[in-house]
C-alpha cells in the first residue's frame, strides 16, 4: 500500500498557523473555574467560636451572607473570611 502525500495552498498554512497561535493565546489565559468551599452553620460557628444561632443573627443583620441549596443553608469560605476583616477594621 502506498501513502499518498498532499500538499497544503500556502493560504490554508497561514491560516491554520494564525489559528495555532490564537489557540495558545487563549490556552495561556484560559484558567478553570475554582470551586468555592461552602461550609455549613454549625462550621461557621466553630470557625469563629459561637452557636448557630449567633451565625443566624449575624446573616440576618447582613455580616454573613447564606446560601440555600435543597433547604440546607451554606456560607462561602472565602466571604466568611472576608467578614473577619471588615470586624477588625
Amino acid at each position: 500500500m502506498q501513502a499518498i502525500k498532499l500538499e497544503l495552498p500556502t493560504e490554508f498554512k497561514s491560516d491554520i498557523d494564525l489559528i495555532k497561535s490564537e489557540l495558545k493565546e487563549l490556552k495561556s489565559k484560559f484558567s478553570p473555574k475554582k470551586s468555592e468551599e461552602l461550609l455549613t452553620r454549625n462550621e461557621v460557628g466553630d470557625f469563629f467560636k459561637i452557636n448557630a444561632s449567633s451565625v443566624h443573627n449575624w446573616t440576618k443583620k447582613g455580616i454573613l451572607t447564606a446560601y440555600q441549596c435543597g433547604g440546607r443553608v451554606y456560607y462561602k469560605r472565602a466571604e466568611v473570611e472576608k467578614a473577619i476583616v471588615k470586624l477588625n477594621k
